[in-house]
């Protein structure tokens, strides 16, 4: 337990960290963009203007043209890249005097673009699976947003919850044992005209693994599931637990408004947020990896099996924290092992990312 406490100081300390190192407002990010493709252009228009003139050049010293001929051709490349550069420029300070006044939701600035990440710096781009794609086109903006949606990922660790016995007492490794989540999450505002209140709902894919003390693994022997030791010393014994879920949580915390004539919206970013609720899904895959050596061979065994864990998979879950990042910790109700003599409970501890 002491352990686990270190563990939530430190996380505790990293959700500060990151509240003191947030990143700059998007619209300024977006500005700053927008001052580089003004240099762009001035060097790309100049560049196009210098290989008009090489060409001219080419064609008066093959006697194609005459110098006043050359010159006329030279005044008018210069002429027309000129006002391409007046007229793209201003194009650039009108987006940047769009961006200022109405924010970067209101405008779509970027050229046509296709992103494939989990995070982009693209800008009023549509997001689908870590497919971020920019058409460069305006879209009808919505007045009023009461849904949004996106990634979660979490990381930790994780252990089991014994009646009667601690964790430090725990059958499984503290720093060994991991969990992992990965999923996707839409959060709606429950009241129409204050967004302190979320219902944040999705379905996610996670891992609960458990590493075994002392030389042992899992025996599946009828309905029971025992820990045994290994004939050999063992390099590696891991138990993973792959499940298919539903979380559900209602989330309060602070939000800034940002309103203009077009667009209201609701900004949780730097802003400290709790959630708690549950979750409710299916196992759909157990394994078991063990690794060592026998008469000076080195074998890796993957071994895929019921191993009399719950199908059906439930629990309590909670987070607490500052903008993207939060202190993440969720506990099985449903036991690990069907018919189990000693009932175990998974308990996982961790930081949770909202991308």
């Amino acid at each position: 337990m002491k352990l686990l406490a270190k563990i939530a100081a430190f996380v505790a300390m990293t959700c500060i960290a990151q509240l003191l190192n947030a990143q700059e407002q998007d619209t300024n990010r977006a500005v700053e963009k927008l001052k580089g493709q003004k240099e762009r252009i001035i060097t790309t228009e100049k560049e196009a203007l210098k290989k008009e003139v090489e060409i001219i050049n080419e064609k008066l010293a093959a006697n194609q043209i005459t110098i006043e001929e050359a010159q006329k051709r030279k005044e008018a490349s210069a002429q027309n890249h000129a006002l391409n550069i007046e007229n793209r420029l201003a194009i650039i300070d009108n987006k940047i005097a769009l961006l200022e006044r109405n924010g970067v939701e209101n405008i779509n600035t970027e050229d046509p673009r296709i992103v494939i990440g989990l995070t982009t710096e693209e800008d009023n781009a549509d997001v689908l699976l870590g497919l971020k794609i920019n058409t460069g086109k305006e879209r009808k903006i919505k007045y009023d947003k009461r849904t949004t949606s996106n990634i979660v990922l979490a990381v930790g660790l994780n252990n089991s919850i014994v009646e009667g016995q601690s964790l430090d007492d725990s059958d499984y490794k503290i720093g060994g044992s991991r969990f992992f989540e990965l999923g996707w999450a839409w959060k709606t505002r429950v009241f129409k005209n204050s967004n302190f209140l979320r219902f944040k709902y999705g379905i996610s894919y996670t891992s609960n693994g458990l590493k075994p003390t002392e030389n042992r693994y899992f025996v599946e022997n009828g309905d029971q599931t025992n820990l045994e030791t290994f004939g050999v010393e063992l390099d590696k014994s891991k138990f993973r637990m792959d499940n298919l879920v539903i979380p559900i949580h209602l989330e309060l915390g602070a939000s800034k408004v940002r309103k203009t004539e077009n667009s209201i919206r609701y900004d949780t970013s730097r802003k400290f947020r709790i959630g708690f609720g549950g979750y409710l899904g299916v196992n759909i895959s157990t394994r078991q990896k063990l690794k060592f050596k026998e008469n000076g061979n080195r074998i890796k065994d993957k071994i895929k099996r019921d191993y009399n864990t719950s199908d059906l998979i439930y629990g309590l879950s909670s987070y607490v924290g500052f903008g993207d990042m939060t202190l993440y910790a969720k506990y099985d109700l449903s036991p690990i092992f069907r018919n189990a003599i000693i009932e175990q409970n998974n308990v996982s501890l961790g930081l949770r990312f909202d991308l």
